[in-house]
């Protein structure tokens, strides 16, 4: 497995990275702790959670997995969704992160959390206050790097200028939905992350498994699928206009001896931009099948192809 360099930073983060949304959700402890053992033998070292997934229990599932082998992994984790009712268990506030930190470092059994990221913006909170809480969050040790997730490009720009006017941490990396069904972020996010330094990390790479091949058009999801639990939602996103585009990309992909999947994968990889691909896994077969799309390194010209494919 490829390593990547996390943004400007010095932090190498594996090209393939494993989202574990799914522990505590769709998989127990013992699982979890194969899936894990599996991504680690793949050469995968980062692993992405949050305090929310799960109902928590991913950050308590991926402490239990890595133990004994916290040093071989780099830990990801994100605070500010809501973890209750009332203004102090959510957000960006100085308050709610110095406990939120503490509560993720007692479920991963962890001394420090390698990336700590803000998972959503807090429009109530300036920016500065935020940051200044995990400044000292990485001065205390508690924290080595921080991140943001779902943040615009210009609250990317905000946050840099006052990080810098301010001699603060910054934010080195950026994670995104952004895959080849969706590709907003190419607008404003990835513009943005090249220039301020930060390292970028889709997430949902295979568009809710719509790029992994799985779904046929005219049918309906297979029961314990992503899609099927999505009930009703699922309907936007398994449309005639995204069949004709997994089509297409599925053929190309054949035509050159490759899955959908691993197209999916490489596809984001060539952004250079891109520091590591989050994929969630269930089992040790998807684990060998999303580390696949990290051997394939597209050409200029296939980059072009295949975008021409989706517009």
């Amino acid at each position: 497995m490829k390593l990547r360099r996390l943004g400007t930073s010095g932090l190498k983060v594996s090209a393939i990275g494993l989202g574990c949304n799914n522990f505590g959700m769709r998989i127990d402890q013992d699982q979890t702790t194969r899936v894990v053992d599996a991504a680690l033998d793949a050469g995968i070292n980062f692993f992405d959670t949050a305090d929310i997934y799960g109902g928590s229990k991913s950050e308590t599932y991926l402490g239990v997995a890595l133990q004994g082998k916290r040093d071989q992994a780099i830990i990801a984790s994100k605070f500010a969704n809501p973890m209750g009712e009332g203004p102090y268990r959510r957000g960006g506030s100085r308050r709610y992160i110095v406990e939120a930190v503490e509560a993720s470092l007692r479920r991963l059994n962890t001394d420090r959390i390698d990336l700590y990221q803000m998972h959503v913006p807090d429009a109530d909170t300036p920016i500065e206050e935020t940051l200044r809480a995990l400044d000292d969050l990485v001065r205390a040790g508690k924290v080595l790097y921080l991140g943001n997730s779902n943040f615009s490009g210009w609250q990317i720009a905000d946050a840099d200028w006052v990080s810098r006017s301010g001699g603060l941490e910054r934010f080195v990396s950026a994670q995104n939905h952004f895959s080849l069904l969706e590709r907003a972020v190419a607008r404003e996010v990835l513009p943005a992350c090249e220039r301020f330094g930060l390292g970028f990390l889709p997430y949902f790479p295979l568009a809710s498994g719509l790029l992994s091949g799985k779904y046929t058009r005219g049918e309906a999801p297979a029961e314990g699928t992503r899609m099927a639990a999505m009930g009703a939602r699922a309907a936007s996103a398994l449309n005639d206009a995204n069949f004709d585009k997994v089509e297409k990309l599925e053929a190309w992909a054949k035509d050159q001896g490759r899955s959908l999947l691993e197209l999916a994968f490489a596809w984001l990889l060539g952004h250079p931009g891109v520091s590591s691909v989050i994929a969630g896994a269930t089992s040790e077969a998807q684990i060998a099948a999303n580390a696949k799309g990290a051997d394939w390194d597209l050409t200029p010209a296939q980059m072009a192809e295949v975008s021409t494919l989706v517009r």
